[in-house]
């Protein structure tokens, strides 16, 4: 599928920076059973079966307690050692370089934003503008309004700070709240102007290694500045340290990484957006963490990346996914999760641990269901299916039935080249894939018969959130080809329909 070059730009991350690292170094993990921690391992297993019943689709989870490990897992083709793309998560580490600068003097939170881009700046700026402060940028309150925010050009060639100064600002700021990324992009614009380097060069020293988490990919607008509020891919291992760090007031081992008063003032209620105490986008909101119910706050992520920080419980719990149901994620999280908490040490509960142990052992995703053969199979292998113009860029496909003991392979022409794709029968075959954006995407496939006439395949590009279910039909000399994705930035997910003649 031909997705918009801000969601691939934010999706691929360099192999290098994908590596495990083990739990045995110094900036590891410590691992512990559930209930030497006083969690229930029996309700960590109802979690898992609510999450698959009401979520589609959980890649991952990791639950701390007292600062251990308590319970993790991927659902395959998501593995531990792979990073997932954060989306708006992101914007929780760009408050943390924030408030870092704020630290170190280069900046205050009452700084006139104009006061950084004079270059920038309109001619004629607004009496609201010119009040915009650096608060305003952390807590979403820029004065500015949904309908001027939404098709803010991320991904393309302008000067992204010069456009965003160029907005209405309707509103004085500080008077309501109106989620806005580019006012998180801005921030980030802020502390590379303050201190030289980028926000993802700027956590180097300062977060990431210090937690162990490395150097990271987040990426850049074309002026060479960190996106901000988009862009960070991490493990779920690098999510949950960054939780349990919050949880330690900014304390991580022997150093203070994060003054404390900052951690407290991110994390507590700067903008009120709602009043539905049922809701959780309605209990306030920090300098870019929401405020949750039951006393928790977090970060989050599109399509269901979340940092839950529970204070009150001692814990934090990172998920990653693929849904547009976000609120459904958390319902489960508290359902599940919060009454598994005892104030102390539970008894040792072998049997439950062990069932636990098995079922996280063989966490999967759905694969395609269907027969491994067909009639049609013989007669439409290898041949090549020619499909008109379009906007995702198919160009032609082919297939290649599995045979002994071999995947079955599918070939797309996409944007003048072939992509190979393996697909497994009741497994995830790997591979990578280019979708016609000049980014290649890891991804991994799996597919079946299911009907005479009928291919069907699951693809993940499993360091995304995004999945596409593809139907290839066989109808004489035309190949019908229908694909719908999971999940999208839009309000419907993407559906196409071509249709292909085979090749003279």
């Amino acid at each position: 599928m031909n997705y918009p070059r801000i969601l691939a730009a934010a999706s691929l991350l360099a192999l290098g920076a994908a590596e495990a690292r083990s739990a045995s170094t110094p900036q590891g993990l410590p691992r512990s059973t559930p209930e030497e921690q006083g969690v229930s391992a029996s309700a960590i297993l109802g979690f898992v079966e609510g999450a698959e019943q009401k979520i589609d689709a959980l890649h991952s989870f990791m639950i701390l307690r007292h600062g251990h490990v308590v319970t993790e897992g991927w659902w395959s083709p998501y593995a531990a050692a792979e990073p997932h793309v954060l989306f708006s998560l992101s914007k929780s580490f760009t408050s943390t370089a924030v408030g870092l600068a704020v630290s170190e003097g280069k900046l205050s939170l009452d700084d006139a934003v104009l006061k950084f881009f004079p270059d920038e700046a309109p001619a004629f700026p607004s009496k609201n503008l010119q009040s915009m402060r650096v608060r305003d940028l952390l807590r979403m309150s820029t004065g500015q309004r949904a309908e001027d925010l939404g098709s803010f050009p991320f991904m393309g060639k302008a000067d992204l700070v010069r456009t965003f100064l160029e907005l209405p600002v309707p509103d004085i700021p500080g008077t309501h709240f109106v989620y806005n990324t580019a006012a998180t992009y801005v921030l980030s614009a802020i502390v590379q102007k303050v201190t030289g380097q980028t926000v993802l060069d700027y956590l180097g020293p300062r977060l990431f290694e210090p937690l162990g988490i490395g150097k990271p990919r987040w990426d850049a607008s074309a002026q060479g500045i960190s996106l901000g509020g988009l862009g960070l891919s991490l493990r779920t291992e690098d999510i949950a340290r960054f939780g349990q760090l919050y949880l330690q007031k900014g304390r991580w081992q022997d150093r203070q990484l994060i003054p404390a008063a900052w951690v407290e003032e991110a994390t507590s209620l700067q903008t009120a957006n709602g009043s539905d105490p049922t809701s959780d986008w309605n209990q306030g909101y920090g300098y870019q963490f929401w405020r949750c119910r039951h006393g928790v706050y977090r970060g989050d992520g599109a399509f269901g990346q979340f940092c839950f920080v529970l204070q009150q419980y001692d814990a934090v719990i990172a998920v990653t996914s693929g849904t547009n149901d976000m609120q459904e994620v958390m319902n489960v999280v508290w359902d599940r999760l919060l009454p598994a908490f005892s104030a102390s040490a539970l008894p040792a509960d072998p049997e439950s641990d062990r069932r636990l142990s098995e079922r996280l052992a063989s966490l999967s995703l759905r694969t395609q269901p269907g027969e491994a053969a067909s009639p049609a199979a013989r007669v439409v292998a290898g041949k090549r299916y020619l499909f008109p113009g379009n906007p995702q860029q198919i160009e032609a496909a082919s297939l290649e039935p599995a045979r002994d003991g071999a995947n079955a392979v599918l070939t797309l022409r996409i944007a003048g080249a072939d992509q190979r794709i393996e697909c497994g029968q009741g497994a995830w075959a790997k591979g990578t894939i280019s979708l016609g954006t000049g980014e290649t995407f890891p991804e991994a496939a799996s597919g079946a018969w299911t009907s005479d006439d009928t291919y069907s395949v699951t693809l993940y590009r499993y360091q995304t959130p995004f999945s596409t279910a593809y139907d290839f039909r066989f109808a004489g000399n035309e190949l019908i080809l229908e694909a719908l994705d999971n999940a999208s930035l839009t309000a419907t997910p993407s559906r196409i329909r071509l249709v292909g003649t085979l090749q003279p």
